[in-house]
């Protein structure tokens, strides 16, 4: 089973950030500028919370809020629940899962090392499962089941 750390060795380390104090137009803007669907907030070097568009839709938009003068810190999802990179991929979908969260930090003691979404992990399980049927097709195909009947004149 795939890790944390062979996964993020595919997809990269960067992470992307805005302060609690920065506005909610600000993060949006990183998000779009990004192209991503969530920041991790970071106060004096820790992560203390999660920004996503989730949270601009529900918590921004729906309530008629404006952007350039709610902070992240009132929109955020808090606290932040992180994992660490030997932690293997299923256990981070059952994490997700249960905590019905979609973006989880990744910290190797005090560092962030980076971040991994739903979405990461569905495609590293995809991946695994495509190598897998790969292999046991390889298997099938290059190992007859049965011997070949022996050739008759009649």
């Amino acid at each position: 089973m795939t890790n944390l750390n062979t996964l993020l060795e595919g997809k990269g380390h960067n992470v992307w950030s805005v302060h609690p104090d920065d506005t909610v137009l600000d993060a949006i803007k990183v998000l779009a500028e990004k192209d991503i669907g969530a920041l991790i907030v970071i106060e004096d070097g820790k992560p203390v919370g999660i920004f996503s568009e989730r949270d601009y839709a529900r918590s921004v938009y729906l309530k008629g809020k404006s952007s350039p003068e709610t902070l992240v810190r009132d929109v955020m999802a808090s606290p932040v629940i992180c994992v660490r990179p030997d932690q293997s991929v299923n256990e981070c979908m059952t994490l997700m899962t249960e905590k019905r969260i979609r973006h989880l930090p990744v910290m190797d003691d005090d560092e962030l090392v980076g971040m991994v979404s739903i979405g990461d992990l569905v495609k590293s399980v995809i991946a695994e499962q495509q190598f897998t049927i790969e292999q046991l097709e390889h298997y099938i195909h290059g190992y007859p089941r049965f011997p070949a009947a022996p050739k008759t004149d009649c």
